[in-house]
């Protein structure tokens, strides 16, 4: 239990460590047809470890799922999107997964009336129906604070820039190695 719910935890899971941007960013959406909810805190770190937790009715679901996946779909759909659309992102550039994941702690909540879970241990969401819920709820929730805290959103999209020319540049590295 977090007095501020689960933007306390994000901070909480980041003291020991250097926020690039002051506030953890929260977002909330609720889907009246199926009665779900989904709440979202997440803030990046100078750190390069991906640090995401995620939950269904308060237990925790150490394999993620749906919940997760529509949440890292609509991250790198949204930080790409923004990239490009302020002209922060060379014209042949995009991030991957990884690029936007880096340094990122995460809280994903899914409050389900009837969830579905995968596996013998049940420790992964199934239900498909929260995987488009999640990705809309964090597309119009990110979108909208990118665009109201400008400053915020070149600091990530610098952070994932950094990622992705490590990673073409590892990429590059391996490839001559295996050349020669």
């Amino acid at each position: 239990y977090y007095e501020g719910g689960i933007k306390e935890f994000v901070s909480y899971l980041n003291k020991s460590k250097t926020p690039i941007h002051p506030k953890v960013i929260y977002v909330s959406g609720k889907d009246e047809e199926n009665e779900i909810e989904i709440e979202i805190a997440l803030q990046y770190t100078e750190d390069y470890n991906i640090n995401i937790h995620s939950f269904v009715n308060n237990v925790t679901t150490p394999g993620g799922g749906t919940h997760e996946e529509g949440v890292r779909n609509a991250l790198t759909r949204v930080l790409n999107s923004y990239g490009k659309s302020n002209n922060l992102l060379r014209k042949d550039e995009s991030f991957s997964g990884d690029d936007v994941r880096e340094g990122l702690t995460a809280i994903i909540c899914c409050r389900h009336p009837d969830p579905q879970f995968e596996g013998q241990t049940k420790d992964k969401l199934g239900s498909m129906e929260v995987r488009k819920i999640a990705s809309q709820v964090l597309s119009e929730g990110l979108d909208r604070h990118l665009k109201e805290n400008p400053s915020v959103g070149k600091i990530i999209i610098e952070k994932a820039a950094l990622a992705s020319r490590a990673r073409l540049a590892a990429k590059k590295a391996r490839e001559a190695t295996r050349r020669k």
